[in-house]
């Protein structure tokens, strides 16, 4: 097996297998009737039978929902955690989830006080002087209920309502284990890595099972868990419409590459964090994202724009950050590369927040993993593009022994079938030795009939022999490849943008203007020669 050497090593030659899944999401689960003064007013009214525009009333509900929570978790004898200050609640979780032997159920309700937007009553005064009652929206420490479950289906959840109207909560859910459990059911062998797999007996099966978690497998999710546990509304009010619905707060997206041994993965993440330390610009953003970046004038894209490495331990992570959505890369317990996108705000991408806009969210995210490896493999990966560079510009021999010439990047007749070519990429049916002739001798700034038939013979037979251009069967026609164009493209751009005008400012013994380069060169000079100077090595 060989030590990999780069990045695109690594990525097409030692990574054993690769599967997409979204990984972690919290949803929001909410009542949109409910979100604004306007239709607590007219809950009030219509379902409470109020006149009064208060949330006094309200009240009642309020404790009426605490004490069920409370009765359910004692009828059910459900642990009770009073969450202290500074308290991580994953940890909780993993320590009653280690004692969980049930298939199903409650592991326990934790109770947490966090600020949080709720509806208050304050008293104003009319023209008369006379007070009234006003619903306006503020934040208020109020107390949280973390209801943390086991699921047949989707594995550990937890569901947070919030104790004030309107009952909001928050749904987090791992798509990861919800594949898992999927992949056991239908009996596809697997181990497992904390969150992903490790190793799968049959990945198209495993990447299938991924590709079905969507809008209706998490909504089910929801409504058979508000089946069991206590309900803010009543039926009544579910029967008016007023039903929780949901929307996406936060998605991840995963790619995880498993890779064949942990040097693939020390030598990829050597290779990136060298050479992507640029790849929060935001050229490089608009690239990985496939968004057009406005950076200056009104309207212009916000971010900071940047990248990130974090150590923890010997463990490097790169961080890109493009508005409010996040790509993470890191060696996962020294096996595997994982890439996550993770959108905080389905607006930066101008898609809706509900869930149904998920399927478009999924497209983005993992897009966004892709593209990034895509500018990584090309931003590292000298050695094929040395090979690539001297397949052109050195001579080859044909299988019957022929040595055919190379195109050298200086030489003036190679720099004007190159531009040649480009021209002739534009006709669908493409050239014949005729039409390039005489393009060629004009390029050249010769009469026509200057270059012979037998000249453009062996050009085609240069271009044909390094893969830059193919005969179309059964004509005397020829067409441009993809490398031809691609080598065409760069190598004439690079010849007449920077060599010319570079070579003519550093060599024009007298400029028309001072120029940067120039400058710079006569510096450099200056500091070699008093280098040599101090090291007594001049002559």
């Amino acid at each position: 097996m060989t030590l990999p050497r780069t990045v695109a090593d690594v990525l097409a030659d030692h990574v054993t297998f690769e599967v997409e899944c979204i990984d972690r999401m919290y949803c929001n689960v909410y009542v949109p009737q409910l979100q604004h003064a306007g239709g607590l007013l007219g809950y009030v009214q219509r379902q409470l039978g109020l006149p009064i525009a208060s949330t006094a009333p309200l009240g009642k509900i309020t404790d009426a929902f605490s004490a069920a929570i409370r009765r359910f978790a004692r009828d059910r004898q459900v642990p009770w955690v009073d969450f202290v200050k500074g308290q991580r609640k994953d940890d909780v979780m993993h320590d009653h989830l280690a004692r969980f032997t049930a298939g199903e159920g409650v592991l326990f309700i934790g109770r947490a006080q966090e600020k949080t937007s709720v509806f208050r009553t304050e008293r104003r005064r009319d023209a008369n002087g006379d007070s009234y009652p006003w619903i306006v929206r503020t934040t208020g420490v109020v107390n949280q209920f973390y209801v943390y479950a086991v699921d047949a289906e989707f594995g550990p959840f937890f569901l947070k309502f919030c104790s004030y109207f309107p009952y909001n909560a928050k749904l987090c859910i791992n798509g990861h284990e919800w594949a898992k459990r999927q992949a056991a059911k239908d009996g596809i062998g697997f181990t497992a890595f904390d969150n992903g797999f490790a190793t799968c007996a049959d990945v198209a099966a495993v990447q299938a099972i991924c590709d079905r978690l969507g809008p209706e497998q998490i909504d089910g999710l929801l409504r058979k868990w508000l089946a069991i546990l206590p309900h803010p509304f009543t039926a009544a009010d579910r029967a008016a419409g007023y039903r929780y619905d949901i929307s996406v707060w936060q998605a991840e997206f995963s790619l995880t590459q498993v890779l064949d041994r942990p040097v693939s993965g020390r030598v990829f993440f050597e290779q990136v964090i060298r050479d992507n330390l640029d790849a929060g610009r935001p050229d490089q953003v608009a690239l990985i994202f496939d968004r057009r970046l406005k950076r200056r004038g009104p309207g212009c894209t916000p971010g900071p724009f940047r990248t990130r490495v974090i150590t923890e331990g010997v463990t490097p992570s790169l961080h890109i950050d493009y508005k409010h959505t996040k790509i993470k890369q890191y060696h996962k317990e020294g096996r595997a590369l994982r890439t996550e996108t993770t959108i905080n705000d389905p607006a930066d991408f101008r898609i809706g927040k509900r869930l149904t806009n998920l399927p478009a969210l999924r497209e983005i995210g993992f897009s966004a993993n892709r593209r990034l490896l895509g500018v990584q493999r090309l931003s590292h990966n000298p050695i094929r593009a040395a090979d690539a560079f001297t397949a052109v510009h050195q001579p080859v021999t044909t299988d019957t022994g022929q040595r055919v010439a190379g195109l050298r990047l200086g030489d003036r007749r190679a720099q004007a079938l190159l531009q040649a070519l480009l021209i002739f990429r534009l006709l669908p049916a493409g050239f014949r030795n005729r039409e390039l002739r005489g393009l060629l001798a004009e390029l050249l700034g010769r009469q026509p009939g200057a270059v012979t038939a037998g000249q453009m013979t062996y050009d085609l037979r240069r271009l044909r022999a390094h893969n830059l251009i193919t005969r179309i069967p059964g004509t005397h026609r020829y067409r441009l490849t993809d490398t031809g164009l691609h080598h065409a493209m760069l190598l004439t751009h690079l010849h007449t943008r920077l060599l010319q005008p570079g070579l003519a400012q550093l060599t024009d013994p007298d400029p028309p203007a001072p120029t940067p380069l120039r400058a710079a060169a006569h510096n450099y000079q200056r500091a070699l020669a008093q280098f040599t100077k101090e090291a007594g090595l001049a002559a």
